[in-house]
């Protein structure tokens, strides 16, 4: 069986990092201490999202079949390390769920999440699981069972520990970020993920579709950070503005606004975020860097500059 920390090989210019990334090499590194590039991983994990038992026989959606052996049996997660990053006893990350219709490597290329986590400067590892591959289904898979999520997360740890500078390091902050049909994902990840502690924050990016009592109940009970950017056309609107009715009902404070007027300062002081966007529904996560913005102004702490 394949070493689990085996990184994958492929052609230069599949994804485009502006600082540098290391693509091609065939063992894993053993000392981040003199690391001057940034380290992708591509592996794959048991704990993955797929196969799972409920897409065995593949899925419907409307008049489509998607089969199973085509778009749910890939198990491959992302885990990108920036070279600034610093090892610590606590280990922080960003895990990001894409939408409908999407892989692994195209979510790194298409929003810029590598390169937006480099930028920010933030001391976090960024990890992309593999959810239905090019198929509109918004099923989490085995993230979306029991503890499923604590699993993945044990998976991401126990590789990471594989180079030395990781061996003695524990989970810390987790910020859930999630574009589109990522919601779903996520929403069970809050309820019974097994690592609800550890989520200081949740980035929506167009996808309050539904579930959104499960988000309501996090940020009303957790003290973490809520951000929820969301477009006229892309079918999150009608539910975001019912959800900030029933928090100002409540008497809750939130902060809503327009995109193009959104200030660093006003994503810092607030907890309840809502942003309305003129962006098209697939330009929301990179098109102003606003997974930028969200990373810049997040409860991450900031990388050392080598």
């Amino acid at each position: 069986m394949k070493s689990q920390l085996q990184l994958a090989i492929f052609a230069l210019g599949l994804i485009f990092f502006t600082s540098g990334c290391e693509t091609a090499q065939k063992s894993p590194r053993t000392d981040a201490s003199s690391k001057n590039f940034d380290e992708l991983i591509l592996t794959q994990f048991v704990s993955a999202p797929f196969p799972h038992s409920a897409r065995a026989e593949g899925h419907n959606y409307k008049t489509n079949f998607f089969p199973s052996e085509k778009h749910y049996r890939d198990n491959t997660v992302a885990i990108f390390i920036p070279k600034n990053f610093q090892p610590s006893a606590k280990i922080d990350f960003v895990v990001h769920c894409h939408g409908w219709r999407n892989t692994v490597t195209n979510v790194l290329r298409q929003y810029e999440l590598p390169q937006q986590l480099v930028e920010s400067g933030k001391n976090a590892i960024l990890i992309v699981p593999q959810g239905p591959r090019n198929a509109p289904d918004s099923f989490g898979g085995k993230l979306e069972d029991e503890n499923g999520f604590r699993n993945f997360m044990d998976e991401v740890l126990a590789t990471l520990r594989q180079q030395k500078p990781f061996r003695k390091s524990e989970i810390g902050t987790i910020i859930l970020s999630g574009h589109s049909g990522g919601y779903q994902v996520i929403s069970s990840i809050l309820e019974k993920g097994g690592l609800t502690k550890n989520v200081k924050e949740v980035w929506l990016f167009d996808g309050l579709y539904a579930r959104t009592d499960k988000f309501q109940n996090w940020f009303e009970n957790s003290g973490g950070r809520f951000i929820d950017i969301y477009t006229a056309n892309g079918g999150t609107k009608t539910e975001t503005e019912n959800l900030m009715h029933d928090v100002k009902k409540k008497g809750a404070n939130y902060f809503s606004t327009e995109e193009k007027d959104v200030r660093m300062q006003s994503l810092r002081d607030n907890r309840l975020i809502f942003i309305f966007t003129e962006l098209p529904h697939d330009d929301v996560l990179h098109k102003h860097k606003t997974f930028l913005q969200f990373l810049q102004t997040s409860c991450l702490s900031n990388a050392e500059k080598k």
